[in-house]
């Protein structure tokens, strides 16, 4: 993975994370349950150690539109909760896990 790539992609899901820490409470109690399954999915999906450059691919390859089903399915009567952004918000706090992201900032040797 290229840094740009990651780069680019750490400022949508810093974006994500803005959104879902600025919606009004009752709004954000139901987007965080998305982005938690989203998380153990991520999880799942990634298996055990991960590095940022792999998350940032898995985002490349496959998208978010499986975490947006997710809110569909989570709160369905809520479009908020499909949002591209709560997407983001996953990989986002995902990233913290990363066994080369550390301090908010990619660790590179």
């Amino acid at each position: 993975m290229q840094e740009d790539h990651f780069e680019t992609a750490l400022y949508q899901w810093t974006e994500g994370e803005r959104r879902v820490r600025d919606a009004a409470p009752d709004e954000r109690r139901v987007l965080e349950r998305v982005v938690d399954r989203a998380v153990a999915e991520l999880r799942r999906r990634l298996g055990g150690p991960f590095t940022a450059g792999e998350l940032a691919q898995l985002y490349d390859e496959q998208g978010t539109r499986w975490i947006m089903e997710i809110g569909a399915a989570v709160a369905p009567d809520d479009p908020s909760a499909w949002d591209q952004r709560v997407a983001d918000a996953a990989y986002a706090r995902y990233l913290r896990e990363a066994t080369d992201y550390a301090g908010g900032r990619r660790i590179v040797e």
